[in-house]
């Protein structure tokens, strides 16, 4: 629980280098995510160059933290994958909170960075990237180890829990 209610978006890091153990470890809870189906149609680009992470700062409006952080993991969903239509994006997005969390527990900082369904997004990496065609990218993840701290934020909100009926 700590490690999801301490979470914040980090967008200023360090640049200590991220140890590929712990890029595994991201990965590796990444794919442990709930998929529909059992579907997994998750694939993953580890972006370390730092060329490619401000390329896509001209791609992405939000990115500009980019180059500041160790590396970025960009989450695509392969649609040839789909046993259920559609059901991609939601194992993506759990893919990637599951990054998050994990980037916290092992005490570094991340921010998810929204590109699905942004198509200019999407065809700006996909062409940068070189996805083959039905892959799609779902969101960006810069990761580093943080050079700011957040206090946790309360957002539980009881008035919008509602039980049975609205």
């Amino acid at each position: 629980m700590n490690a999801i209610l301490e979470r914040r978006s980090i967008r200023k890091y360090t640049g200590e280098k991220v140890s590929d153990a712990l890029v595994e470890d991201l990965l590796r809870a990444a794919m442990a995510a709930p998929s529909g189906g059992n579907e997994q149609p998750w694939e993953f680009i580890v972006v370390r160059d730092k060329g490619i992470r401000e390329k896509i700062t001209e791609i992405h409006p939000y990115s500009q933290m980019l180059p500041g952080a160790d590396l970025a993991i960009i989450v695509c969903g392969d649609v040839s994958r789909e046993k259920y239509k559609g059901l991609w994006v939601q194992d993506c997005a759990a893919a990637t909170e599951n990054i998050l969390i994990t980037a916290q527990e092992k005490g570094l900082g991340a921010v998810w960075l929204g590109v699905y369904p942004e198509k200019d997004r999407m065809d700006g990496l996909e062409k940068l990237l070189g996805l083959p065609n039905g892959v799609y990218p779902f969101s960006i993840v810069s990761v580093g180890y943080p050079a700011e701290h957040k206090e946790p934020a309360d957002r539980f909100d009881k008035a919008r829990i509602h039980y049975n009926k609205w």
